[in-house]
């Protein structure tokens, strides 16, 4: 995944969940280091895109009482979920696909933009999920059953497209 993010690398764990993230810096090279926690350490996000109007909404959150460590706008999408939750999706201007962990809650809250513009691959079985942006690195779980889905196939070649959830896997 070196190609996706050249700049920088990062991992977060702990004993349910682990985040990873390969970084081109671009915004706020410094402060940007992904997994990012939040200040109180409960969430933690990983992301890849762009959020075009993340200086008017950090305004906006600052006025909410939102303060940010960074001038990056993974920390703007974090404190958007924090004031909104999962409504944060409509204020985003953008091509984005994240990921946030709720430490207290235990849960994952995941998004892509609206057209998919950035992928957001996933596999579930069981106890496991896993998500990338990039089909490769879910093909290189060695618990991923490599068997092409031919229907949605068919469909591909049909529409150009294939509809979520579906993949060609």
């Amino acid at each position: 995944m070196t190609h996706r993010g050249p700049d920088d690398e990062g991992i977060w764990s702990d004993e349910i969940a682990m985040l990873g993230s390969r970084r081109l810096s671009i915004i706020d090279l410094g402060g940007g280091k992904q997994p990012m926690e939040d200040v109180s350490g409960r969430y933690v996000i990983t992301f890849n895109g762009a959020i075009y109007n993340f200086p008017e909404l950090r305004r906006e959150l600052e006025q909410q009482g939102a303060s940010f460590r960074t001038r990056s706008d993974t920390e703007v999408i974090l404190e958007s979920y924090k004031l909104f939750g999962e409504n944060c999706v409509s204020k985003l201007n953008g091509m984005f696909a994240f990921a946030i962990w709720d430490k207290q809650n235990q849960t994952l809250y995941a998004a892509r933009d609206r057209l998919g513009v950035k992928p957001f691959y996933f596999f579930h079985e069981a106890s496991t999920l896993a998500f990338a942006s990039e089909i490769k690195s879910l093909l290189a779980m060695p618990n991923l059953k490599r068997k092409v889905d031919w229907n949605s196939l068919a469909y591909f070649f049909t529409y150009n497209y294939i509809p979520a959830p579906q993949s060609i896997f």
